[in-house]
């Protein structure tokens, strides 16, 4: 096994010398320089992918299209794509090539070629819309070992918080309040155990749930405050209509 760069030369070079290529090492800068016809092509020799290698191969994309890493063979080469499916993907979108290399051969793992960039329209759409259904920014990047609060999250904290206050409710009572149109849907998942039903169509907040409301202390006073203040109006409704109404 190639242990360190000149050990990746010479395979590099009768690998292409083998296709026609006219192999010179160290020319300008480049590990390895080869040209067929008016053809160029650029091999950087490193012992892994890293940074560095990165923005050397990006410098010879200045020279040619053809610019291809070579590094060597990993002992198990499915087990390395399966481990860095990101450095290929990278490698695909920077248009750079990959050799696996070891003391008797060269593997060609990618080829230098151009990329359509294809967007994921799902993708982007799931993107936006968790962007407009937070009510703020309530996570810190690059955090880990976290909950992360999420739209879907968030939403089910607001249910949480409206049982808390208003007690046994109903999705469709709920939803009246404000709680969102998902709402029969968190209810009946209950994917994070707040929720219990106490009849068909009635839910009400668990002892689980009190706990883990606590653990998001800002936005569950907001919620729990915005619950008041819709069972407070409601009241207010209510006094008024149901005054006796003056003879006419």
């Amino acid at each position: 096994m190639a242990t360190s760069e000149t050990d990746l030369a010479a395979p590099v070079t009768a690998f292409l010398a083998a296709q026609g290529w006219t192999v010179r090492s160290e020319v300008k800068d480049c590990d390895v320089a080869a040209v067929r016809g008016d053809d160029l092509l650029v091999v950087e020799l490193k012992r892994s992918i890293n940074l560095a290698l990165l923005v050397q191969a990006a410098r010879r994309q200045r020279l040619t299209d053809t610019v291809y890493l070579a590094v060597p063979r990993p002992g198990s080469t499915w087990q390395w794509r399966r481990a860095n499916r990101g450095v290929l993907h990278l490698l695909r979108r920077l248009e750079l090539g990959l050799l696996f290399v070891t003391s008797g051969e060269v593997d060609v793992v990618l080829q230098p070629r151009p990329l359509a960039r294809r967007r994921r329209p799902a993708a982007r759409r799931a993107v936006l819309e968790e962007v407009g259904r937070r009510s703020a920014d309530y996570n810190t990047a690059g955090s880990t070992r976290r909950k992360l609060m999420t739209a879907y999250r968030e939403q089910a904290l607001r249910i949480g918080c409206y049982l808390a206050v208003h007690g046994e409710l109903s999705p469709k009572r709920l939803r009246e309040l404000g709680t969102g149109e998902k709402t029969r849907a968190i209810l009946y998942d209950n994917v994070y155990g707040w929720f219990r039903r106490v009849r068909t169509g009635v839910y009400r907040l668990s002892a689980h749930g009190r706990r883990d409301l606590d653990t998001f202390p800002e936005l569950s006073a907001r919620y729990r405050a915005e619950a008041a203040a819709c069972s407070a109006s409601q009241r207010r409704t209510i006094g008024i209509s149901s005054l006796p109404r003056g003879r006419t």
